[in-house]
């Protein structure tokens, strides 16, 4: 057996929509300021844009994320790419804790299979190696088509390849935070690497919580936890790039969120931004179907680069 390059299951993808905030109560305050239908239109407006991969996970929502896309993908006769996570919590002690979890995934996402299935973090005690010969089962089962990792630095990820390598399957992708303000997977070689080995990078917080927009300033942060990453001293030094963000968006007749995320694709990466709302779904899908320049790309990286030095 032996399992083909990313490149056949990623193909038609450049973006996708991150699904974390869907059902989730605790951080994202579902049921507040958005519901069950703003999330449907979320959906149909992504997909009417050529946008057809969701990413989910078990612990969004506590299963609610899964379920509600279950809910969705029935309403459709798009061919929707459906990526999830397992997440190896310290009390799961082997690879049938991964079979398992799976089926649960399964069963609220309403398919018989998954296009892509992810480990959700490199978490003690069980290896690497372990949870791969988990995911070989669940391949060789026809539970998912191709196996990812999240979070994992360049030595998990090659361990995790190796291990996959052995039984013919090649590990597909590894989701990351990666954006103009967090470029530390170019830094490390893990970026370079996952090229040479044909894995594919998906960006997570591709719009760095949304502070890439432009809508926060040095007067108006963000709140909570964004607030405490992305603080008043933060947004004064990144005003520089979001200047230009602005500047290169109105070239283009684009929104800064927009170029950012564009930034991401042209990169080699799919970024996965969030969607609670129409206006956020159709930002998103402002981003695909066009490209920077290589001029551009190379001046916000060095724009980048100065206002991310500590």
């Amino acid at each position: 057996m032996y399992q083909q390059g990313y490149e056949d299951i990623f193909e038609g993808h450049q973006m996708g929509i991150g699904a974390w905030a869907w059902g989730d109560r605790l951080v994202w305050g579902y049921g507040k300021g958005y519901s069950l239908a703003d999330l449907r239109e979320v959906f149909e407006i992504s997909i009417r844009s050529g946008i057809t991969f969701f990413d989910t996970a078990e612990v969004y929502g506590q299963g609610e994320s899964e379920n509600i896309l279950g809910q969705f993908l029935e309403t459709t006769q798009q061919k929707i790419f459906i990526a999830t996570k397992f997440m190896p919590f310290p009390w799961r002690l082997n690879r049938q804790a991964l079979i398992n979890a799976l089926k649960g995934s399964l069963k609220r996402l309403r398919v018989e299979q998954v296009d892509l299935y992810q480990i959700h973090q490199p978490l003690p005690p069980i290896n690497i190696e372990t949870w791969m010969e988990g995911m070989i089962e669940a391949v060789q089962r026809g539970m998912t088509r191709a196996v990812g990792v999240s979070n994992y630095d360049l030595d998990q990820m090659q361990r995790a390849f190796d291990r996959l390598i052995r039984d013919g399957i090649r590990l597909a992708s590894n989701q990351v935070e990666y954006h103009l303000l967090n470029r530390k997977i170019e830094k490390s070689g893990l970026l370079q690497r996952a090229n040479e080995l044909g894995i594919k990078i998906i960006a997570y917080s591709p719009l760095a919580m949304g502070v890439l927009t432009g809508k926060y300033t040095p007067d108006s942060p963000p709140s909570g936890i964004r607030g405490a990453r992305y603080n008043k001293r933060v947004l004064l030094k990144i005003q520089p790039l979001l200047n230009l963000l602005k500047e290169i968006g109105e070239q283009h007749y684009k929104t800064p969120a927009q170029v950012a995320l564009n930034w991401v694709i042209c990169k080699g990466a799919l970024p996965i931004p969030g969607a609670k709302t129409r206006s956020q779904a159709e930002q998103n899908a402002g981003a695909i179907h066009w490209r920077l320049s290589e001029n551009e790309v190379a001046l916000l990286d060095e724009i980048s680069d100065q206002v991310t030095q500590e």
